[in-house]
């Protein structure tokens, strides 16, 4: 969360006892899970995407669930580290598909 204030995003924090039903409510395959699922401007969010790739997502505005970065890879945003490792920020279309919308 400290990296999406940072990058000028208003954030509020809930908790729920478990994150798979939000993820189902916005369209977000369990193979794609992460530890926590944001929703902005309608819009699913889930593990630690970069605040550079929700800003694209927001200006572009492509038919779609949302983003979404599997896991906790190092590197990712909240996961800093001096050996970060490769990962992709997938793009979950309306059908559930989903591409490779950024790589780090």
């Amino acid at each position: 969360m400290d990296h999406l204030r940072a990058n000028g995003f208003r954030v509020k924090s809930v908790a729920v006892e478990d994150t798979a039903i939000m993820r189902k409510r916005m369209g977000i395959p369990e193979a794609l899970g992460g530890c926590h699922t944001a929703v902005i401007e309608g819009y699913a969010v889930e593990g630690h995407v970069p605040a550079r790739e929700i800003k694209r997502l927001l200006a572009e505005r492509p038919a779609a669930k949302g983003l979404a970065v599997p896991g906790m890879p190092q590197g990712s945003p909240g996961m800093e580290s001096d050996k970060p490792a490769r990962y992709n920020v997938m793009l979950v279309g309306n059908n559930g598909s989903n591409t490779v919308y950024a790589r780090y």
